[in-house]
């Protein structure tokens, strides 16, 4: 067996035994008295495990008084191959967490999971550095905000919200009902049941100019009506699909396109020249011009007429802005 595996069945032995003697030990694992010694001065060192031998009877046990968190040595179930992926994904929750908050609070554990490397502060740092998120155009979320909608969510309590709305660039008073966090494109939203407006509703945590847990629960909506009714559209604007785009990429094009995910109920046709059809639903078209345009001269729309027309419409505006001034 492995190390991380000793650890567990040392820790298993003398939580189910009491005390278990050295050479016990030593003929469960099947290991030399050196490489016990070494096991059982690095889960006392590193991993903060209060195993003690007391010198009566030369058994060792948890120390009186830590039964309770000896009974969960954080860490001891992982393998090395599984600590590595849990501390990538610590970097993947920094590069999403704009402010830290999330990082912060799993901190301890990642303390642990270094320990359980072996890893001093110089080889911990090095590993970081293999893993880069890179964020672009992230909103920065207030912490105060983020931690007490994660609080008001899965302590299911109602929200009171000073919310700002860009389109209108005015505030509204909010009492909402947390029912799911959402991270999209670099940017945190609550999916949240909106009492003053009587329908879900999709909130951007950067647009919270102010946040409070009040006491009231929360108003219980299930997860499929929350996914029927904010997930149809396509990308972030709520709302069922009333309409259906097809868009027609070159061959160019087709060869990544083929590879994304631009909507869960998308459908993808290969054409004989090498373009690619994408069908896929909506409901607000405004994200979803933005991304036909960035792909340029590359994407056409075949279908709706109104669709298009929006499209061709952005593109004049975007010449005509490089057209020279003709004063």
């Amino acid at each position: 067996m492995d190390r991380t595996e000793r650890f567990y069945k040392i820790d298993l032995l003398i939580r189910r035994r009491g005390g278990v003697g050295f050479d016990e030990l030593m003929a469960e694992l099947e290991v030399s008295r050196a490489t016990l010694m070494r096991d059982l001065r690095y889960l006392r060192e590193r991993i903060g495990a209060p195993i003690v031998c007391a010198r009566s009877d030369g058994l060792y046990r948890f120390a009186a008084g830590a039964q309770a968190e000896a009974r969960e040595l954080p860490g001891l179930w992982f393998s090395d191959q599984e600590i590595h992926a849990l501390l990538s994904m610590h970097q993947l929750i920094q590069g999403l967490d704009s402010e830290a908050v999330l990082a912060r609070h799993l901190q301890p554990l990642l303390d642990k999971l270094h320990a359980m490397l072996g890893a001093g502060d110089v080889p911990a740092r090095e590993l970081m550095r293999r893993v880069k998120i890179i964020g672009a155009a992230r909103r920065s979320v207030q912490p105060q905000a983020f931690e007490l909608v994660g609080s008001a969510l899965f302590t299911r309590r109602r929200l009171h919200l000073r919310y700002y709305t860009r389109t209108r660039r005015s505030e509204s008073e909010r009492v909402v009902s947390p029912q799911r966090l959402v991270h999209y494109r670099n940017t945190w939203y609550l999916d949240a049941w909106c009492h003053r407006s009587q329908a879900l509703r999709r909130f951007a945590l950067d647009a919270m100019r102010a946040v409070a847990v009040l006491a009231e629960p929360a108003r219980e909506v299930a997860a499929a009506t929350v996914e029927r009714e904010l997930d149809g559209s396509y990308g972030v604007f709520a709302g069922r699909a009333r309409r259906w785009a097809l868009l027609r990429f070159s061959a160019d094009a087709a060869q990544w396109v083929a590879q994304e995910q631009w909507h869960a109920q998308q459908k993808l046709l290969p054409q004989a020249d090498g373009s690619l059809h994408m069908h896929l639903p909506y409901a607000d078209a405004t994200e979803l011009v933005m991304d036909i345009l960035r792909h340029g001269p590359n994407v056409q729309v075949l279908a709706p007429p109104e669709l298009a027309s929006e499209v061709r419409a952005q593109l004049d505006a975007a010449l005509r802005a490089y057209q020279p001034s003709n004063q």
